[in-house]
């Protein structure tokens, strides 16, 4: 199933169906080793990482994985007594998927395979994505960090909620040790991030440096919109509140035109969970605020990172309280200019593309710019990534 519309952009058919309207609030967890059909369709499964409770409950993450051969275990549908005896055979058919997947473990000969990592207020969606990876001999995989997408529970107060960035270590470590026990400890690991996604994975793998083998950052959050001078007076503010009432809420003019250039209820194209992608973001905390400013903060100060970094965005920025139809061809939310040059802190091989009128998630952009993102990455692996015989 894919996950972009086939209407034009902003248009939506009487009567077209939405796939949003079958889609739960909150995804069951599974049990250790379990994996269950996402909600983006064939060949897409996900599973639970337990990570945990804190003082709101239990925490997860959830790692989502993309097998064009996966055995369809969608929720069985029909009369009663049908779903009755689906969900009796359901036992059989997991116990097949394993099969599948040892014997799979055994014959699959692929380039390596790929992490992807989402931003604030986000989750993993970007069915095509997915299938570009795979197309280039790549596993696939994807996580929602604690307390976003997949990873929510109703007892959340405060979806996306972190008072420190390494917080995660343990949700990537938990997500690369299952992969490395399905696809082995030999295969090269690529990691591609987005906007928030891009500053914690740049801090993770400079800390872990053996993690992965590149780094595609796609428009990387690294510094505070404006200049460090914006960083410096919001840290001063905020990090007395931050340490007695991280959880606080910071009452912040709320804007949905990066919704509105996503959504395809709006002028996007893409269909998005309306609690985990919703039309205006996350309220943000003081704790998280402060969080990310470290770690603008520390990636100003320069890192080390050894292996080869690719970093994506637009040409331009187009800032705003309200939307306008140029948002559809720029980036909405950070500075492209401004993390361009702090990509170059990064590491000893970075290489920045520039991608014309792209939005702030070049994989979500219009055709062309999103077309032109994927060419840049072929153009990039050709001297970066080695290859082998993909057993397709």
């Amino acid at each position: 199933m894919s996950h972009t519309s086939s209407q034009t952009p902003g248009s939506t058919a009487t009567g077209a169906f939405d796939p949003t309207a079958t889609w739960p609030d909150y995804c069951a967890s599974t049990r250790p080793g379990q994996w269950l059909p996402d909600i983006l369709g064939d060949g897409f499964s996900y599973t639970s990482l337990p990570m945990g409770t804190d003082e709101e409950g239990e925490l997860c993450a959830t790692l989502v994985r993309y097998d064009p051969l996966e055995l369809p275990l969608a929720p069985p549908r029909g009369p009663s007594w049908f779903r009755r005896i689906a969900e009796q055979l359901m036992p059989l058919r997991e116990d097949l998927g394993r099969h599948r997947d040892e014997r799979r473990a055994r014959q699959k000969v692929t380039n390596g395979f790929v992490l992807s990592l989402h931003g604030w207020s986000d989750y993993f969606y970007n069915t095509e994505l997915a299938e570009y990876w795979h197309s280039r001999g790549y596993s696939f995989y994807a996580i929602d960090l604690r307390r976003y997408g997949r990873s929510l529970r109703p007892h959340h107060q405060n979806p996306g909620f972190t008072a420190k960035l390494e917080e995660y270590d343990a949700d990537l470590a938990a997500a690369l040790a299952t992969i490395r026990g399905l696809e082995g400890n030999d295969l090269p690991g690529i990691c591609v991030a987005h906007s928030t996604g891009g500053l914690i994975a740049s801090l993770w793998v400079n800390r872990n440096p053996d993690a992965f083998g590149a780094l595609i950052l796609n428009s990387p959050w690294l510094e505070m919109q404006g200049s460090y001078l914006v960083r410096y007076a919001t840290q001063g503010v905020l990090e007395p509140i931050a340490r007695v009432r991280p959880r606080a809420k910071l009452h912040l003019p709320e804007f949905d035109h990066y919704w509105r250039s996503l959504s395809r209820l709006a002028h996007g194209s893409w269909d998005l969970h309306p609690l985990w992608r919703p039309q205006v973001a996350f309220a943000p905390t003081a704790g998280w605020i402060t969080a990310i400013l470290a770690g603008h903060k520390e990636v100003s100060r320069g890192l080390h990172v050894k292996i080869p970094i690719l970093v994506l965005t637009s040409r331009s920025t187009h800032l705003g309280t309200s939307f306008d139809e140029s948002m559809l061809h720029n980036d909405s939310v950070i500075e492209v200019q401004v993390v361009r040059e702090r990509s170059l802190g990064l590491g000893s091989e970075v290489t920045n593309v520039i991608i014309d009128g792209s939005m702030h998630d070049v994989f979500t952009s219009l055709t062309g710019p999103r077309a032109a993102a994927y060419e840049g990455i072929d153009r990039w692996a050709a001297g970066y990534l080695p290859t082998r015989p993909h057993a397709g």
